[in-house]
């Protein structure tokens, strides 16, 4: 298995630079998790946009959409930041034969405390076992797309 990871910023990729919590969304650290997690399994990392979530547009979401169609592997994992996430993956329903998981963090990969990693894994994990469609790894569990919501006081992706 062939896996074709999508970086489109977000928590996840997000550095800090000072104590007032400014930051930048940095280079995609998804092939750095994967080396860290001893992932056994072929992939590459693309770059596609260093924004946060709540700064996508519909431009943004068509320019993920079209590349995730004519993505020539089956497997596609996309990092995204989690305020948004359910909208992006909601616009990618209509692409056949893939298995499209989407994840994120809710504190940066840089981050001790970080559940990156875990997610990460977690995708890979899901991206392994699942049929086609788009699903979202998040918080211990994966969801179909149409099927889940961030809770934001709880900090954690559950079912509605």
């Amino acid at each position: 298995m062939f896996i074709q990871i999508y970086g489109t910023g977000g928590t996840l990729d997000k550095l800090y630079y000072d104590a007032l919590s400014e930051y930048q969304i940095g280079e995609p650290v998804a092939g750095e998790l994967m080396e860290q997690g001893r992932a056994n399994v072929g992939y590459s990392v693309q770059s596609l946009i260093r924004k946060d979530s709540l700064e996508l547009d519909d431009a943004d979401r068509q320019l993920i959409h079209d590349t995730v169609a004519a993505c020539p592997y089956e497997h596609v994992l996309i990092t995204h930041g989690t305020d948004t996430m359910t909208v992006t993956a909601a616009g990618l329903a209509d692409i056949p034969d893939k298995v499209i998981v989407l994840t994120g963090a809710m504190q940066p990969a840089r981050f001790r405390d970080s559940d990156a990693l875990f997610n990460l894994g977690l995708a890979v994990g899901a991206l392994n076992t699942l049929g086609h469609g788009v699903y979202i790894a998040m918080s211990g569990r994966v969801f179909p797309a149409d099927q889940v919501k961030k809770n934001r006081l709880a900090g954690r992706f559950e079912s509605p």
